[in-house]
This record gives C-alpha cells, structure tokens and sequence, in this order.
C-alpha cells in the first residue's frame, strides 16, 4: 500500500473520530483539567495564529517545519516547549537551569504547576489568562538595520503575528527563569507570576517592559 493510499486513511479516520466526538457532544479539555471552548482571542491579528484546539495529550509527536505550521500547535504546547530554553539569548546559553533538562514531561508539570497556583490567585481559567497575557504583552513593531551607501540605519518594521506571539512566549520563559535561577523561588511559581503580572497589565512585567522598548526604539527609527 502506497503512502498516498496511508495518509488518506488517517485523515478518513481522523474525520470520522471528529464527527463522533461532535454527535455524542464529547468536551475535551486541556489535560482533562482546563475548558478552552469559552476562550476567544479578541485581537483580531491574533486570532489564527493562537491556537484553542481542545486535547487531552498536548504533544504533537514532532516539528511543524511546515509554512505557518506552528499555527497548528496549541498555545500551551508552544509554552511548554519555550521552557526547554528558558535561559537562551540570542542563541547562547546564558544560564543553565537544572530543572530543565529538555524532557517534555518535566516542562509540562511545571506549566501544570504554573496553571494550577493561577487558578487558585485569581479564580480564573489559566488558559485564558494566558492568552490575555499575550494579546497584552505582543509587540506590534520593532526594528531591523539596513545598509545604504556604506552606512548601517536602524529602520522600523512591523511583526508578523506568528513572531509577536513568539516574542511574548520567550519574554514570559526568560522572565521566569531568570527569577528563578539561584533563588529560593521554584521555577513554576516564576512563570505562574510573570504570566498573572503581563495579564494585569503591572509595569513589572517584563514582558510589557520589553514591548515598550521595542515600540519606542519603532518610533524613533521611522
């Protein structure tokens, strides 16, 4: 049998678990503990590239290399995996949290962890303090440099919604760990913090400190 002939299958079969679930009016939620089907992205220029879709296991079993293929992965997936280089800058390591060893396990208890101290401080879904959190925390323009005439210029460009969204992801990670390294504080009370503070729209967020920035450097290169 044929690769084509494999792959219609598993969608054939994948359509037909879908229309089951949609007549016997199945509710998944996110590890079986958090409902998305109430959240909604209210920034328009978001919408499609935060993805809501209800699981039970969120685990995509391998890279979206694909165009735009991380629209397909979870917005929680996405936060999960941005743990496996909490401490990376610009593709150096600058610091090494023992917690994070690159296990997926691992960093998802930590995101469990995290929702679950969100949960208790502010009565609220998790999930949708999160994507509160980044429609809040997303920068809208930065700036690149471009060379003209031998000279190098800063020039304003505006961010695609993929990056804004993971811009905001690495911001709220870097933040955590970097709160929690060589301190008393856990890892999963750091991240649950920084997320509540971007929500809420406190000018300690790192994150919304990190927008600003972003924005006004924009403004004074156009």
């Amino acid at each position: 049998m044929t690769n084509h002939y494999i792959d219609y299958g598993r969608a054939r079969l994948k359509r037909v678990d879908v229309k089951m679930a949609e007549e016997q009016n199945f509710n998944f939620k996110l590890f079986d503990l958090y409902d998305v089907s109430g959240i909604e992205v209210k920034e328009a220029g978001l919408k499609r590239v935060i993805n809501l879709e209800p699981k039970l296991i969120l685990k995509s079993q391998g890279r979206n290399v694909k165009k735009f293929g991380q629209c397909n992965v979870n917005i929680v997936e996405r936060l999960i995996n941005r743990l496996h280089v909490a401490g990376h800058r610009n593709k150096k390591n600058k610091i090494a949290l023992g917690v994070n060893t690159g296990k997926y396990a691992k960093n998802a208890k930590i995101v469990l962890s995290a929702f679950e101290m969100i949960a208790k401080k502010t009565g609220k879904n998790p999930v949708a303090v999160l994507v509160e959190a980044i429609e809040k925390a997303a920068p809208r323009d930065e700036i690149t440099v471009i060379e003209y005439g031998g000279a190098r210029y800063p020039q304003a460009v505006d961010i695609s919604p993929i990056r804004r969204v993971n811009l905001v992801l690495r911001y709220i990670t870097n933040a955590a760990g970097d709160k929690a390294f060589g301190k008393k504080k856990a890892i999963a009370e750091a991240l649950a913090e920084e997320i509540m503070l971007t929500a809420e729209g406190n000018g300690e967020s790192v994150p919304l400190r990190k927008k600003n920035e972003s924005e006004k450097q924009a403004d004074a290169a156009r």
